[in-house]
C-alpha cells in the first residue's frame, strides 16, 4: 500500500509541519515583540503568501522536466531550515519581512518537486487514500504544533522556540536528502 519512499516522505513532511507549526499564531506576538502593528504583520503574511504563489508557479514550470528536480526538495528544505533560524536575527519589521520572503520561496522551491514525487510514488488504487494523508496529517501535525509551540514561548522563550524549530527542520531536511540520495529517480 504505502511505499517505504513514501513514509518517509510523510515523515519528513510531518517534522517540517511540526517545526512550522511550533509558530503558528505566535507570529503575531513576535511581530508585535519586534516592533510590528497590525500593519505590518498583514504585510509580512501578504508578502509570504504573494512569493510563494509566484514562485509554486515558476519553479514547477522551470523544473518540469528537469533530472534536478527531485533535488529541489532537499533545497527547498535547507532554506526552510535556513530561514527559521533567522527569525533569531529578527529585531524589526524589515528584518521580518526578509525572513517571511525567505520562507514563501522556501516553501514553493520544495513544494511542487515533493508533491511530484509523492503522486509518482502512489499506485492508481490507493492515491485518492494517500492524498488524504498526505494533506490530513499536516492540519493534525501543526495543530499539535500549535499547542506545543504555545507552552515553549510561555515557559521559556522565542529564542528557544526558533532554535527547537530549526533543528526540527534540519532533521527533515537530512531524511529528504537521504530520500533523494537513495531514489532511483535521481
Amino acid at each position: 500500500m504505502m511505499s517505504r519512499t513514501t513514509k518517509w516522505l510523510l515523515v519528513a513532511s510531518s517534522l517540517w509541519y511540526f517545526g512550522e507549526g511550533l509558530f503558528g499564531p505566535l507570529f503575531a506576538v513576535f511581530s508585535e515583540k519586534v516592533g510590528g502593528d497590525l500593519l505590518d504583520i498583514t504585510w509580512a503574511w501578504a508578502l509570504y503568501l504573494i512569493i510563494t504563489g509566484i514562485a509554486y508557479v515558476a519553479i514547477g514550470r522551470i523544473f518540469n522536466r528537469s533530472k534536478w528536480k527531485y533535488h529541489l526538495i532537499v533545497v527547498g528544505y535547507g532554506l526552510n531550515t535556513l530561514f527559521t533560524f533567522a527569525y533569531l536575527l529578527v529585531d524589526d519589521t524589515t528584518s521580518l519581512l526578509l525572513v517571511q520572503a525567505g520562507l514563501g520561496l522556501a516553501e514553493a522551491i520544495c513544494t511542487p518537486s515533493w508533491d511530484a514525487l509523492f503522486a509518482s510514488d502512489m499506485e492508481e488504487q490507493d492515491n485518492t487514500f494517500l492524498w488524504g494523508i498526505a494533506n490530513g496529517h499536516t492540519h493534525f501535525v501543526s495543530g499539535v504544533a500549535i499547542a506545543v509551540g504555545g507552552l515553549i514561548a510561555y515557559h521559556f522563550s522565542f529564542e528557544t522556540l526558533f532554535i527547537l524549530m530549526g533543528c526540527i527542520q534540519l532533521i527533515a531536511t537530512v531524511i529528504q536528502y537521504r530520500i533523494i540520495s537513495n531514489s532511483s529517480r535521481t
